[in-house]
């Protein structure tokens, strides 16, 4: 069977622009690509410095179905986990960036975890695994 992948995962954003400038600001993702597409699309790439290779495609919506799900693309659920391996000092930095978390941090058998919303109010955990 051949072997496979996850490279890219969709979020669905309000302006490319600011999205960028979010992710990268205050998350610290690098700009991966950033390329025109046909009138008023972009391909726009974000992924964490030193990652695995996953990348977030920052989409933006183009109709009013895809607009209503800007921010709650899962229905209220943490939507994405990002894992560090210092917890205290990337919670302390994105806090001073404007991240918004939603509850402290909490110890958990298989780490350190609290959720944050992102600027559009998607939830994330941020977890340091034990």
């Amino acid at each position: 069977m051949p072997r496979a992948t996850i490279a890219h995962l969709a979020l669905v954003v309000r302006d490319y622009d600011e999205a960028i400038d979010w992710y990268t600001r205050v998350l610290g993702f690098e700009l991966i690509a950033d390329e025109a597409r046909g009138p008023g699309k972009r391909w726009v790439l974000v992924a964490t410095r030193g990652g695995n290779g996953t990348a977030l495609l920052l989409a933006k919506a183009a109709n009013d179905a895809q607009a209503s799900r800007v921010g709650n693309q899962t229905g209220g659920r943490v939507f994405l986990f990002l894992h560090t391996d210092d917890f205290a000092q990337d919670h302390r930095d994105f806090s001073a960036r404007g991240a918004h978390f939603i509850e402290a941090p909490r110890y958990e058998e298989y780490g350190t975890v609290a959720v944050f919303e992102d600027l559009y109010g998607n939830r994330w955990d941020l977890i340091e695994r034990r």
